[in-house]
């Protein structure tokens, strides 16, 4: 990393805002590119922002969550700069039909009034879910979604918070619980364990997200030198090859510094200097 920008960090101590061992691809990349001292947070309790199991419901964004997060494990661990994530799950949002994983990755530096953020859209997942009725098709399920190295829970039915056991994560303990599930309740709904440290895809998904952070933590504001010179607003109106009409394809990129607030255009990002007539509203309505 540029010193211009690791001297903001070199040395102090980041605290890493997880109970669910994050820290293990994330620690790494941050020692090694920022030179921090790494903590890893005791005691953090952040089910409390929210679960995937749904026992807690998410009552923010997850930016939002991810900041709730660092503020947190700074407090507890009285300390300035930490690190925090949060995954969504779902169908992605041009992909329709194909699950994704969306992590927001946030540092937060309360001595320099900073936050910087990243972004990993992913459709390496296995998010999934499914109602069984016999052992058979458990293991089915199981089998479609890389279990044991990637656990599972189960309940009675879906959206119900009792009796949920989470973290399965061996074939004997899948098939114990199923038959005492079908015995009470006369089915089983499954559904993948997206924490991360039951969760070796996401785990990925995370660490894909922290690299594409440690990048924009390099780029530096020409003017003041501050860490994480980003993209703050977005034109479009890439011209169009056969017309020349604007099309809503990104004309260029503004990039603003979050203390001296000096912006810089960075036009045909994409190293394109027009759009394909099939993306105009013009030539193709």
């Amino acid at each position: 990393m540029p010193g211009e920008s690791r001297r903001y960090f070199e040395g102090r101590k980041l605290v890493i805002a997880t109970m669910h061992g994050k820290e293990k691809v994330i620690a790494p990349l941050l020692q090694e590119a920022l030179g921090v001292e790494v903590l890893i947070a005791e005691n953090l309790n952040t089910d409390q922002f929210g679960t995937f199991s749904g026992e807690i419901k998410r009552e923010t964004d997850p930016l939002e969550a991810a900041r709730l997060k660092c503020r947190l494990a700074c407090r507890q661990n009285n300390c300035s700069l930490a690190i925090a994530s949060e995954g969504s799950f779902g169908p992605h949002p041009t992909l329709f039909f194909v699950p994704a994983d969306d992590e927001i990755v946030l540092l937060m530096d309360l001595e320099n009034d900073l936050e910087i953020k990243a972004r990993e859209l992913s459709t390496k997942t296995n998010f999934s879910h499914a109602t069984v009725y016999s052992v058979a098709d458990a293991r089915d399920f199981a089998a479609s979604v890389l279990f044991p190295e990637h656990a599972l829970i189960l309940r009675e039915q879906e959206g119900s918070t009792q009796n949920i056991v989470k973290g399965i994560n061996s074939w004997e303990t899948l098939e114990k619980l199923t038959e005492e599930y079908l015995h009470l309740y006369g089915q089983v709904f499954l559904e993948t364990d997206m924490r991360a440290m039951h969760n070796p895809t996401r785990m990925a998904v995370i660490e894909e997200a922290t690299k594409k952070l440690i990048a924009k933590i390099a780029n530096a504001c020409p003017s003041c030198g501050l860490p994480g010179f980003d993209v703050a607003e977005m034109i479009d109106g890439l011209p169009c090859s056969q017309c020349g009409s604007p099309t809503r394809s990104i004309l260029s990129l503004i990039y603003e510094c979050q203390k001296c607030r000096y912006k810089k255009e960075e036009k045909y990002p994409r190293g394109k200097t027009n759009e394909e007539p099939m993306y105009c509203d013009w030539c193709n309505p």
